[in-house]
Order: C-alpha cells, then sequence, then structure tokens
C-alpha cells in the first residue's frame, strides 16, 4: 500500500514512519525539515510546506497514496507563542491535504491526527465517571485546539459533499523515547527524561493536575486500526480514544520508583496550567471500542518499565 505522512518529522510521524516501513508499505514523508535520524533510508523523503498547496498537490498526484495520515501542525504550547503561525499551518495545510485528496485520481482516505485540546472550560462538572464522550460542546482555549475543531469539521464538510473518506483519533497527551515536540502534555516525558539525565525535575504543572495521557506505541495502533476498519462500520469521523489519566504525583511517583535517587518537584506555570486545566482528566472512548475495536494495552506501570530502560539506552548516545 502507498501511505504518505505529512509532518512525518514530528513525534508521532517518526514512530510511524518506521511502523509502516516494518509493515512492507511504500511510505513518503512530506515536511519542511529534513530526514529524522533513524527513519529507514527507502522510506522517501519530500521537503515541503503543507501551507503551499502547489507543493501539496504535486506530492499527492504524483504518488498517488491510498492512504494519507495528517500530522503536520504546530501543538499547543508551540501555538500559544505562535498563534498566527499556528492557524496558518494548521489551517490552510488541512485544507490544502483535502483538497488534494479529492482531487487526487485515487482519492485516498485522509486520516486526521486531532486532539483533546478541542475540549475547553465548558465541560460538564462534575465530569462524568467514565470520561467525557465525543459529543460535548466544543470550545477550546488554545489556537491549536481551535484549529483542530476546525480541522474535524472541514474533513466532515469533504466527507459528506464529495465522498472523501475522512476518519481521526482526538489524541491524549501522548509519551514516547524521544524528544518532546512542543506540547502542553510534555511536562509528563519530561519527567523521565531530565529525572534520568539530570536525577532531578521541577514539573511546570501542579501536582493534581491529570489529563488523558497515552503510549505511543497505542497511539500507532489506533491509527492503523482506524485506517483498516471498514468504512460501514464507522458511524462518525472523529473519535476519542484514551488509555490512562494519572496525575502528574503519580507520573513522579513511577519514576521515583524507576530511577534511584530522583528529586521531583512541582512549580505551576500559570499559562501551561490553564491551558491543561481547560481538557478533560479523562475521555470516554466507547464509541471507539464499539465500532473499530479500540482498546488501550498499556497502563502507566507497563508504559514506564519500558520507557526508563529505551530512554536509559537512548541517553547512553547523547
Amino acid at each position: 500500500m502507498r501511505i504518505l505522512v505529512t509532518g512525518g518529522a514530528g513525534q508521532v510521524g517518526t514512530d510511524l514512519l518506521k511502523r509502516l516501513h516494518a509493515d512492507g508499505h511504500a511510505v513518503r514523508c512530506f515536511d519542511l525539515v529534513r530526514r529524522t535520524p533513524g527513519v529507514p533510508d527507502d522510506v522517501e523523503w519530500i521537503r515541503g510546506d503543507v501551507v503551499n498547496p502547489a507543493e501539496v498537490f504535486d506530492c499527492v498526484f504524483e504518488f498517488a497514496p491510498e492512504v494519507i495520515y495528517h500530522f503536520a501542525a504546530l501543538l499547543s504550547a508551540t501555538g500559544e507563542k505562535r498563534p498566527h503561525g499556528c492557524y496558518t499551518v494548521n489551517m490552510h495545510g488541512t485544507r490544502n491535504v483535502l483538497e488534494a485528496a479529492r482531487l487526487a485520481k485515487t482519492t485516498p482516505q485522509v486520516v486526521f491526527a486531532s486532539t483533546i485540546a478541542v475540549f475547553g472550560n465548558n465541560l460538564p462538572t462534575p465530569e462524568p465517571e467514565h470520561g467525557v464522550g465525543d459529543d460535548v460542546p466544543l470550545q477550546p482555549t488554545t489556537m491549536y485546539g481551535v484549529t483542530k475543531v476546525a480541522g474535524e469539521l472541514l474533513g466532515a464538510y469533504y466527507q459528506k459533499k464529495w465522498g472523501l473518506d475522512f476518519r481521526g483519533v482526538r489524541f491524549p497527551g501522548l509519551i514516547n523515547a524521544g524528544i518532546p515536540g512542543g506540547g502542553t502534555s510534555d511536562y509528563a516525558l519530561l519527567m523521565y527524561i531530565d529525572g534520568i539525565r539530570y536525577g532531578r525535575y521541577e514539573c511546570f504543572v501542579g501536582e493534581n493536575s491529570a489529563i488523558p495521557m497515552m503510549y505511543m506505541p497505542d497511539a500507532l495502533r489506533a491509527l492503523t486500526e482506524l485506517s483498516a476498519a471498514p468504512r460501514k462500520n464507522l458511524r462518525r469521523s472523529i473519535y476519542n480514544i484514551g488509555a490512562f489519566s494519572p496525575t502528574a504525583e503519580d507520573f513522579a511517583h513511577a519514576v521515583r520508583a524507576r530511577v534511584p535517587g530522583v528529586e521531583i518537584t512541582f512549580k505551576a506555570d500559570p499559562v501551561r496550567q490553564a491551558i491543561l486545566d481547560s481538557w478533560p482528566r479523562a475521555v470516554n472512548d466507547q464509541n471507539a471500542n464499539d465500532d473499530w475495536g479500540w482498546k488501550a494495552e498499556y497502563t502507566l506501570d507497563k508504559m514506564s518499565d519500558e520507557l526508563v530502560r529505551d530512554l536509559q539506552e537512548m541517553l547512553k548516545h547523547q
């Protein structure tokens, strides 16, 4: 299968490129930056800007992908520092990808990476016992969230008007053995990285803060399983997916249990804390379970065992 990944140099894209290549697909990455170290040599790398429609159209029309995974975006924390750039990349980039898919002879499926940042301060109070569902009103508090709500709606419009096969997931905060990508949820991964590297970390959110989190292998599996699901089984385009929702102190406890002597403290940054507090503490992903069998495999402890091992190995070589 021919698969195009936009934003393939990012946190999710890099790992997905490796997985798709290992599964035997013909993979092309479209990104503004140079090839990411560790990506197999026979993954084709096209340097281009999703904001430029001609570059996107040329890439899609020439490669004729059967699936496009669209990840190119500026994330929440970076987006608040560069809101106009976030709007430009996330809004125009998504429109260009959808339009290229619509006009392409192959009419590829488009898999969209959305986010819990689409939620906002109007969440149910108290939150439902089994997490916030897919269909609560979306009133995000960040430019990143605004653009992702718009991307969800634009994709649904393309599906309704032109029959484009558009589907996607709302990712929780994602954790992997790599470099954080500028998201508000980065505090969790930094706890492990700085704890191992320096023996200490000052967390930029309060110890009782909690949002949905997920380990990257589960995130990749969610993407590929959703892409493979028969369209007739999907009652919607965008799905919540969840795994676990530890507090920041729960993460600290997991790190302390695996990194002897580490010191983790908390000093909330008002801007990032406010962003995090606008997101749900847990999401309900029953629709994903019902429609395409989604279920996370990693718990906090299972992830921590694997993550600490992988980070220790990675940091040896830096």
